[in-house]
């Protein structure tokens, strides 16, 4: 039976290099502002393990403070031996129930280049599956275009008109000014 457990700062500095393998350094925050919003309580770093072996399979970076009463999942991801064995969809059951007094929870997916040509499409198929939908929005990371999706919970799944206030809120609880302009482009949907 899997669990999830949070993490703290030493874990960070274990699970950093995983996000460095998993993620495209462009869409990758510091360690730094990871650890600041750590410390601040905006950030919360979750390990979901084997109840059993007490060994962790998945991890996820959640911003889970923030003023609309949306969480972001920043960060997902299962290890590399626990892949292809239903993991993935056990800890997503596990944090949709974690945040289900939310108004929702965001989800981002980058369009780096990909040496898997579906693993884009694979993405959107699994977060479809467990009730995302896509949001109408117009920024990037990086450089690179962003899919957002949302997975409604209390509110609604039309956030186009304020999506940028929501990420801009998240981001800018661990992220200063300048890093934000470096790193995101987020603008209002027309």
């Amino acid at each position: 039976m899997l669990k999830i457990r949070e993490l703290g700062h030493r874990d960070l500095e274990r699970y950093y290099s995983l996000m460095e393998i998993d993620f495209d350094s462009e869409e990758l925050l510091s360690k730094a502002a990871l650890h600041k919003g750590l410390l601040r309580g905006n950030v919360e770093l979750l390990s979901v393990y084997e109840e059993e072996s007490n060994m962790d399979v998945a991890y996820a970076l959640v911003f889970c403070r923030g003023l609309y009463g949306y969480v972001l999942l920043k960060y997902f991801g299962v290890f590399p031996w626990y892949r292809g064995k239903g993991i993935g969809i056990e800890a997503m059951r596990l944090l949709n129930k974690r945040y289900a007094d939310r108004q929702g929870i965001l989800a981002e997916i980058t369009d780096f280049d990909d040496p898997e040509p579906d693993h884009r499409r694979k993405l959107l198929k699994f977060f479809a599956r467990f009730g995302y939908v896509d949001v109408k929005s117009d920024y990037t990371i990086g450089g690179a275009d962003v899919h957002l999706m949302v997975k409604p919970i209390k509110g609604t799944w039309d956030i186009s008109p304020v999506y940028h206030r929501i990420l801009t809120d998240f981001y800018s609880r661990c992220m200063n000014p300048f890093a934000m302009d470096k790193m995101l482009a987020i603008k209002p949907v027309k």
